[in-house]
């Protein structure tokens, strides 16, 4: 719960829906495993890169998202997550730029998790984490 935004609700439905960390080989499977990554067309010569999956848990996935939201929103300490987000929103719109962000959440709390770490505020570190 040291992440922005993450409060007790989202902590332990992210916690009953992954159950065992190990799992996962890497933590960038998690957001894939909530659904909260890019639907794939390809046929022949096309590669279209759609709207989310939405595949996994419903639930993690909306509750990803009020997190992120909140973060983008109402968190008054700077983090490069929170940075990269608000330039995000700015090029590709609001909602597109939190459901990223909640994506990016996803995969740091899987890492936090397995490592047994805390959110790390700083700029470098933050970076090297997603």
């Amino acid at each position: 719960m040291s992440a922005p935004g993450v409060g007790s609700v989202v902590v332990l439905a992210y916690i009953t829906a992954i159950e065992d960390p190990a799992r996962f080989k890497r933590s960038s499977s998690v957001a894939a495993y909530f659904g909260m990554t890019p639907r794939r067309y390809q046929s022949g010569e096309v590669d279209y890169a759609g709207r989310i999956s939405k595949c996994g848990d419903g639930m993690v996935r909306c509750l990803q998202f009020e997190a992120a939201k909140v973060l983008l929103s109402r968190s008054a300490r700077p983090s490069a997550l929170k940075t990269w987000g608000e330039t995000l929103g700015k090029r590709v719109g609001a909602k597109k730029a939190t459901m990223a962000v909640a994506r990016k959440l996803a995969v740091i709390l899987h890492r936090m998790w397995t490592t047994d770490t805390t959110f790390q505020w700083s700029a470098e570190a933050g970076s090297s984490a997603a």
